[in-house]
């Protein structure tokens, strides 16, 4: 038994039996003697539903996955070559392979008898979404073994239908240049305050999610503290169990042969009581013979 393996295992179950498999496991691991597996085993996390649907897919159907990892590494090679040709083709079918594929994971989680909700697929569509913008985000989605869902950075935004620039055609009545100039700078400033807004909105937003995350794990590892506790007094109390029992078992044993023991001492003892007798009676019998032959 290894880490790989169990994990392996592990994240392709569904969530309500983690807990179960990996209790079992850790034990298998400590009764080894293998202190260092059973830790870093029971430290593995129970998958959310998001991320176990994902893990679901990505099992299941090994050639979307390729098509993904193929299609995000185009995705970050293009907006490293500032390709816009190439980032708005790649971007439209960014948004078609990510709704197909969250679409086909939440009917894979419902033919499973673990249907998922509006708020998991979201997940399971952010997902994918940072697997395609980061390649450790795809390493890690790709394994099958996640036990939360993934967050993106996200690439820069390019419009899926941008325009192409066209000349400007010559009037007679085009405004003056400085005209030009102050109307072009005003809507630059209004564009540049957009952006920073949006960007603090965005900050904000991670800042909350980093937050309620981090407040999960807390929650997630008190959890799991409890369900250690609760296993190792489980395990504690069939172990004491077992030994009531063999002690039980010992003392029925001694009781019965105590019985045995008794009986045969009765039973020698009321043959001992009939020699006596026999005795007895033999002992008048000779004196009455040797009397009369007096």
């Amino acid at each position: 038994m290894d880490l790989e393996s169990v994990a392996d295992e592990l994240y392709g179950l569904p969530p309500d039996e983690f807990v179960e498999a990996r209790g079992r496991h850790a034990a298998a691991a400590r009764k080894a003697r293998d202190r260092e597996l059973a830790d870093r085993i029971g430290a593995l996390r129970r998958p959310t539903q998001s991320a176990w649907t994902s893990n679901m897919f990505v099992r299941a159907h090994p050639e979307q996955v390729a098509r993904m990892l193929e299609l995000g590494e185009g995705l970050r090679q293009a907006h490293q070559e500032l390709d816009p040709g190439q980032l708005r083709t790649l971007s439209r079918q960014k948004h078609t392979v990510v709704g197909e594929l969250a679409r086909q994971a939440r009917q894979l989680a419902a033919d499973t008898g673990h249907p998922i909700g509006e708020a998991a697929q979201l997940e399971v569509e952010a997902t994918l979404h940072a697997a395609l913008a980061d390649p450790q985000a795809a390493q890690a989605w790709a394994s099958g073994r996640l036990a939360k869902p993934l967050s993106a950075t996200g690439f820069p935004a390019i419009p899926v239908t941008a325009p192409l620039p066209t000349a400007p055609r010559a009037t007679t009545s085009a405004p003056s240049a400085p005209q030009r100039s102050s109307a072009g700078g005003g809507n630059d400033a209004t564009t540049a305050t957009a952006d920073e807004q949006r960007r603090a909105r965005l900050t904000q937003a991670r800042q909350d999610a980093d937050a309620a995350d981090r407040r999960a794990r807390e929650r997630e590892d008190d959890l799991e503290q409890a369900e250690t506790l609760v296993r190792e007094a489980q395990e504690h109390a069939a172990a004491v169990a077992g030994e009531l029992s063999d002690a039980q078992e010992r003392a029925r044993a001694a009781k019965s042969a105590l019985g045995e023991a008794r009986h045969r001492a009765t039973e020698a003892g009321r043959r001992a009581r009939q020699a006596r007798r026999d005795a007895r009676t033999a002992r008048s019998r000779s004196e009455r013979l040797a009397a009369d032959g007096d």
